[in-house]
């Protein structure tokens, strides 16, 4: 079936939400609304043996089960993501090369855990490096089976974190330092960048108090990284967060990347309104 004539399904997957928005096909597709299940809490613990995707998993199988021969892509929360930066290798060309380089700089922070994982690389540049982002293999393949049982078409899992940053790069100033900050429930990624080249990327469970935790962990970034200048600016996206600033003493020039020029997709999670249709996960 062509892609142009199959309903489309977008879903954000987070431990504690699926976000679901379906477009009917045709050459004028309808957006039906957003449905948003939440599943518990992203700090509450699954039972012993069962992991933290169990419960979603089992509400995105309710959500499919009239979605036969619809298009299913799936935006992946960073709780179930890890990040590593590939400093750029000029004699690192092949696809090959790129592959164990990238299992290579994995393997130095997360040891034999990478043995489980299924990982992608972002664009490569021998100049520029680029970023690599780290999956459960279970959890992959556990969507393509339930996407195999209700026979629908997985178009893709991407982490939420790289959707976001394709979606803005190009706002983004690639000429000069930046901090790009992604904050969704209970979870902080931060990314730093100098002349487009990664720095580094910090992917940070929330504690207790979200705003002071982001503070400290944007400075705890730029004094890691060693550089002595401070980010022009810092770029934030947070549309769980619609509250949440920065001190205007901080010292960093904050820019939200929610506006209207580039809108934010319909199945990026939002804080919850009365506008959206919202259950409890099925148990």
């Amino acid at each position: 079936m062509s892609r142009l004539w199959r309903d489309q399904i977008q879903i954000f997957f987070a431990p504690g939400r699926i976000d679901f928005v379906r477009s009917s096909r045709g050459l004028k597709p309808v957006q039906a609304p957003r449905v948003t299940k939440l599943c518990g809490s992203h700090n509450t613990n699954p039972p012993p043996n069962q992991p933290i995707w169990e419960q979603p998993m089992r509400q995105l199988e309710q959500m499919l089960q009239d979605a036969a021969g619809a298009a299913l892509t799936i935006t992946l929360s960073n709780h179930f993501v890890r990040y590593v930066t590939l400093p750029p290798q000029a004699e690192i060309t092949t696809p090959d090369e790129i592959n164990v380089y990238a299992a290579f700089r994995m393997r130095e922070i997360y040891a034999e855990r990478v043995d489980a994982w299924a990982l992608s690389v972002s664009a490569w540049n021998p100049l520029e490096g680029a970023i690599c982002a780290a999956m459960s293999r279970d959890l992959l393949e556990e969507f393509e089976a339930v996407a195999a049982k209700y026979k629908v078409k997985l178009q893709g899992v991407e982490p939420y974190f790289a959707s976001v940053y394709d979606r803005w790069y190009k706002t983004l100033q690639s000429n000069t330092q930046l901090c790009f900050v992604l904050v969704e429930s209970g979870r902080i990624c931060i990314a730093l960048l100098d002349n487009g080249i990664w720095q580094s990327v910090r992917n940070q469970h929330v504690l207790h108090d979200i705003k002071n935790e982001l503070f400290v962990a944007i400075d705890q970034e730029i004094i890691l990284s060693g550089n002595k200048e401070t980010p022009q600016k810092i770029y934030l996206f947070a549309p769980e967060h619609p509250e949440l600033v920065l001190p205007e003493n901080c010292g960093w020039h904050v820019v939200s990347l929610q506006t209207a020029q580039i809108p934010i997709l319909p199945h990026y999670p939002s804080a919850i309104d009365g506008q959206t249709e919202t259950n409890e996960c099925v148990a």
